[in-house]
Formats: C-alpha cells, sequence, structure tokens
C-alpha cells in the first residue's frame, strides 16, 4: 500500500546539527472550525497566523472520536486497539495502555535522544510508565484559563540548555463541562463548554462571545434554538483556546526560542455532540491539523494528504532525528520496563501502524496518502459499541459490530440540550440529515459516498448497484485489521 518511492520524501532541509523544539498542542474536541478552515463567523487569529506560517492539512482525522483512546494513539502510533487503551482511564473506566507500548512511546522516544519533555494540561492516559514526562507543570489560572499557563511553560523555554524541548501542551476545553446557562430561557439550557457565567471571564482573559442567532449548523445537527445556543457557547470556548495558543507563540518569541520550534496544533477528536464524538462519522474523526516547521521554505500551504493520528509519533520522531523510514518504527526500540500491580504487558510491538508526513510539509499533495482507518471499542466503560471503519477519498465503509444493540451515549451526550429537544419529540424526529431513531439503531454496514453525501445521510450497504464497492472495502478493512492486529478481527468469523 505504501510505494517505496514515499520513502523519500521524508526529509526536510534542516542545517545538520539542528533538532527543533516541539510543541505538540492538543484541544480536547474540536472539530475543524477555525478562520483558516473557512469558518465565515469564528475568531481564530493566532491558528489562522499558523496556519500563514505552516502547513494546513485539510483531511487529517483522529482514530477514534474518544478522548482517552486518542490520546494512546496520538502518543504511541498506534490504533487503540491493539495498544490496549480501549476506552477512559479514569474512574471506574479503568483502561489502561500495555506496557509493552512504552517501547514507542514518543515521550518516552524523545526522552532517549536528549530531549527535555514537560507536558501541561489534560494527559488522560495510563500507566505512567508507558506515557511519562520529565516535568508536569501546573495549570496556573485554572483548568480554563489557559491562556494563562504559559506562565508554567516559560522557564522551559528561558532555561540555558543545549537540549530541546518538547511540550505537550493539552487544553481541557472546548470539551463540555458540568455548568450549563441558567440564564437561557428555553427549559434544556445549554452547556457552558468550559466558559465562564455570562459577563464574567477568567482572569485577565477576555472572552469573545457568539450571537446563537449567527452561528453555522452544519447539516448533521438539528437547526433549533438548543443547538445554536450550545455552538455559540462551543466557539466561545474555541476562541479562547485560540487566545492559548496566541500567548504560547509570544512566549516563544520573547525567549528567543520561536524560530527553532515546531509547532503542531490538533484536537484529539471532533466536537462534543450526538452526531460527532464517539462515532466514525465524520464529524466525529475530522480535526484540524496545522504544522509550522522550521526550514520549510513554502508557508501558507494546504495539503490534502489523507493523515491521521496515527502519524503523529512517527513523524515526530523523524523530526528528531530518531525515525527509521524503512521500517517505519524507531531507530532504537526502547526497553520495556517490568509491568506494575495490575498493568498488563500486551503484545510486542515493532513498528508504528503510521508513517510519517515530514516530507509533505510545504506540499499540496501526497502522492500514496489516500486512505484513513478509524476504530472505536468504548468511551465510558458501560459503552460498549465497537466500529470499525475505512475511508479513502470517495466512500466509507463502517462496521457496527454491535448493530443488534442501541447506540450507547456518553453520559454528558445525552444530557445535551442538542439532544435532548430532539429525543424528547419521537423517535421520527429529526437530527440533523437523520433521525432520532436511526441514530440510535444502526445497521451492521453503513456505506457512504463521500463526494455526493458529505453528511453521511444514505446508507448505500444494501443497494445493488454498490455491491462490489462494498464487497472492495470490507476486504481492505479486514486487511487493516490484520496489519494493526485488532483483535476484533474474530467478529468476522463468528456472532
Amino acid at each position: 500500500m505504501f510505494p517505496r518511492i514515499l520513502l523519500l520524501l521524508t526529509a526536510v532541509v534542516l542545517p545538520a546539527t539542528a533538532r527543533p523544539n516541539i510543541v505538540l498542542f492538543v484541544t480536547d474536541d474540536e472539530s475543524p472550525i477555525a478562520g483558516c478552515y473557512g469558518s465565515p463567523l469564528i475568531q481564530t487569529p493566532h491558528l489562522d497566523a499558523l496556519a500563514a506560517e505552516g502547513t494546513r492539512f485539510t483531511e487529517a482525522y483522529a482514530t477514534t472520536a474518544s478522548c482517552s483512546a486518542s490520546r494512546s494513539v496520538i502518543l504511541t502510533g498506534l490504533h487503540n486497539h491493539a495498544n490496549g487503551q480501549y476506552g477512559h482511564t479514569h474512574d471506574y473506566h479503568k483502561f489502561e495502555t500495555f506496557t509493552s507500548c512504552a517501547a514507542l512511546s514518543l515521550p518516552q522516544q524523545l526522552k532517549a535522544l536528549g530531549y527535555r519533555t514537560a507536558h501541561i494540561g489534560k494527559l488522560h492516559v495510563a500507566p505512567e510508565s508507558v506515557y511519562h514526562f520529565d516535568t508536569y507543570l501546573r495549570e496556573q489560572g485554572g483548568g480554563h484559563n489557559s491562556p494563562e499557563w504559559v506562565k508554567s511553560c516559560q522557564p522551559l523555554f528561558e532555561e540555558k540548555s543545549d537540549a530541546p524541548f518538547f511540550l505537550c501542551f493539552w487544553t481541557h476545553d472546548p470539551h463540555r463541562s458540568g455548568d450549563v446557562v441558567e440564564s437561557a430561557p428555553e427549559e434544556l439550557k445549554p452547556n457552558r463548554f468550559g466558559n465562564p457565567a455570562p459577563g464574567k471571564q477568567y482572569g485577565n482573559t477576555e472572552e469573545v462571545t457568539y450571537d446563537p442567532a449567527e452561528v453555522v449548523v452544519p447539516e448533521w445537527l438539528p437547526d433549533t434554538i438548543e443547538c445554536r445556543r450550545e455552538i455559540a457557547q462551543y466557539y466561545q470556548s474555541c476562541t479562547r483556546t485560540d487566545k492559548a495558543l496566541g500567548a504560547l507563540v509570544a512566549a516563544l518569541k520573547k525567549a528567543g526560542q520561536y524560530e527553532n520550534t515546531m509547532i503542531i496544533f490538533t484536537a484529539d477528536h471532533g466536537m462534543a455532540f450526538p452526531g460527532a464524538k464517539t462515532t466514525v462519522y465524520e464529524a466525529g474523526l475530522k480535526v484540524p491539523f496545522v504544522v509550522r516547521m522550521p526550514g520549510v521554505e513554502s508557508t501558507g500551504v494546504a495539503n490534502d494528504a489523507m493523515i491521521s493520528h496515527t502519524d503523529i509519533t512517527p513523524s515526530l520522531l523523524d523530526a528528531a532525528g530518531g525515525y527509521d523510514a524503512e521500517k517505519r518504527a524507531p531507530k532504537k526500540l526502547l526497553p520495556v520496563p517490568k509491568p506494575g500491580v495490575g498493568e498488563n504487558p500486551g503484545m510486542k510491538f515493532h513498528q508504528y501502524h503510521g508513517r510519517s508526513w515530514l516530507g509533505l510539509l510545504g506540499k499540496e499533495h501526497g502522492e500514496g496518502w489516500d486512505e484513513v482507518t478509524a476504530s472505536h471499542t468504548f468511551h465510558e466503560i458501560q459503552m460498549y459499541y465497537p466500529m470499525r471503519a475505512v475511508r479513502d477519498r470517495r466512500f466509507k465503509l463502517i462496521w457496527n459490530i454491535a448493530s443488534p444493540l442501541p447506540y450507547p451515549f456518553a453520559s454528558d451526550l445525552w444530557a445535551a440540550s442538542t439532544w435532548q429537544a430532539q429525543f424528547r419529540k419521537g423517535k421520527d424526529a429529526n437530527y440533523g440529515n437523520r433521525s432520532v431513531d436511526s441514530y440510535i439503531h444502526r445497521p451492521a454496514f453503513e456505506l457512504y459516498n463521500l463526494e455526493a453525501d458529505p453528511s453521511e445521510s444514505r446508507n448505500l450497504a444494501d443497494d445493488p448497484e454498490f455491491a462490489a464497492k462494498l464487497g472492495t472495502m470490507k476486504k481492505r478493512l479486514k486487511e487493516e485489521q490484520k496489519r494493526t492486529q485488532d483483535p476484533w478481527i474474530l467478529k468476522w468469523s463468528y456472532e
């Protein structure tokens, strides 16, 4: 699937002695809704500026729209069905990554290459032996005032050291929060998405608010006042997060580090609305993805290569000089620590499921980057609903492995006013381009022509005209499940 010629594309021209600092900026539940992605209303000036100096990927995908699971993919380069992080790690959910993944772990590999590693914000993966950072920075200003966090990062930027740094700046926003806008006149109140109460702000961070009448409602969501009020709150949270990116860039410049710092901006998955988060639909998987890399001459470029979160670890390792492109593996596998009490070593891993996109930076196209796969099994522990998907330039196949079961909801998505307003109207009520009932009860296979039906509303799996395409896509999905060591491949043979 991956022609050998592509391996020659993974070189960016840098001075022989230069290894960039790396900042991996990951937001929580953010779709590619930004000025640089064509959104007409939302204010994201700092992401727009970063895109003008770098490469903006237009077809970037999470592999799973669930927080812990997705973050494990970002930091291991392995699908979560293989690395063991099947769902959430906190509280009673209790999923953890196999300790064998320490051999490939991004923070561990960069540490071994001499990087100073630091993390601030939401990590949400375990165990620490796989995801160890040298330093865990304090969230100054509180969990939702991420622009203030930059003050904790300044000592890392200003430290006199010959060793480059790797910083994970991972926000809690625009994730849904436990608060609602009590002043909303409707019975069902909109979630605040981490925003302060109306008229308030966090510290010195000025809030940008939005009129619900003006926001853009995607086709897959219902155009209701409940939905519009939640989108307005979501926009506000995204804009505050964008301010954190701006503060981070300013701090890097002040410390004299910006010119030698690689910055990657993305999200763990799409926005926290039913129809996106915890699904393998486009709205759940498609993410913003902007890379600013020292030494790349062409800037302000939009690249249409189909990349996924499995590609992040190999790409950053490539930038640090520790990646073997031919083997799709680290140049040196690290020793695996002895499992602690309750930890599972899992299977041994020798290579990444993804590959490096470093050679795509500054280019508009990437030959051979025309397919991505997705894998979701759990979100919360009570939400068993395994789904697998394969998507090419035109079609997507979804396999709902537990399709006889009703689709389970994350607790915050079930409570969302956007959903409840439609659910209370009955099973035939519309929910975007679907009905409430068709969202809850799904067939075993969903096949979509994304060119003609980008909102995935017309399932072609039972259409005789697309029988051959269905068969081809099933074959590709099985091949990828085998390649990525997916235990759920057995479900093709029974049940």
